[in-house]
């Protein structure tokens, strides 16, 4: 029996249309395939419904694969595929296996010999990337940095010396009721020259990138980005 392919389906980073920020063939794709595995069912209901797909949705199998999924769930999400039907796998970060518990999936589905198929969207930290005016020479991104503000400031101090010695991008997130922290931390422990961008809302109507040096930020009113999806970037 031949193997269906797993599609890797991005997803908009916001509260838009699909058409909006999808190019065309994504969408196509994703209308036509019964078989979804998504990090949250509902959003992934929202963001099919909103296409819409060419089967009705009670046609279409949704499975959870989350932070909390144990290897061992693994095969049984893969295994569409291996019986010969084609498989999208939806992201909450935008695009599928960056940043993301998916993943593990397309590891799996290299180990059995699945074909995986990544499809163009958007991704807020590439889109952060080339619009902060940083390096994209060299970069690197570390997902969440520590909660705890010495041991947050601690890591920052180590990124911007790692940074410096590099130069290299940094790239991180936080979870949004924590931004006004974060930025905080930033500007009070960076070197003065070191470069900070805040990308938040990417893609949205409100979408804000600005990069400046640590003394131009203590010199002005902070932006309010708490509870917007804000993408941070440092260079020494």
């Amino acid at each position: 029996m031949t193997a269906g392919r797993i599609y890797l389906i991005p997803v908009p980073l916001g509260q838009v249309r699909p058409i909006a920020t999808l190019p065309g063939p994504v969408i196509e794709c994703a209308r036509r395939l019964t078989h979804f595995v998504a990090e949250n069912a509902k959003t992934a209901r929202a963001f099919l419904k909103a296409l819409p797909c060419d089967s009705p949705l009670q046609q279409i199998t949704i499975r959870e694969l989350n932070e909390h999924t144990p290897a061992s769930g693994l095969p049984r999400l893969l295994a569409p595929a291996l019986s010969g039907t084609d498989l999208g796998l939806i992201s909450e970060a935008g695009c599928p296996a960056i940043a993301d518990p998916g993943a593990a999936l397309v590891a799996l589905a290299h180990q059995q010999g699945v074909q995986v198929v990544p499809m163009v969207g958007p991704s807020s930290i590439l889109l952060a990337l080339m619009g902060s005016g940083l390096s994209g020479q060299s970069f690197a991104f570390h997902g969440y940095l520590p909660s705890e503000a010495p041991e947050r400031e601690k890591r920052l101090r180590e990124l911007e010396k790692e940074s410096r010695q590099r130069q290299r991008t940094q790239i991180f997130i936080e979870t949004p009721y924590r931004n006004r922290q974060m930025l905080e931390s930033l500007v009070n422990t960076c070197a003065p020259g070191t470069r900070i961008c805040i990308a938040t809302d990417l893609t949205l109507a409100d979408e804000q990138i600005t990069t400046r040096p640590v003394a131009d930020w203590r010199r002005q009113q902070l932006p309010e980005i708490n509870r917007r999806p804000t993408v941070f970037l440092l260079q020494a």
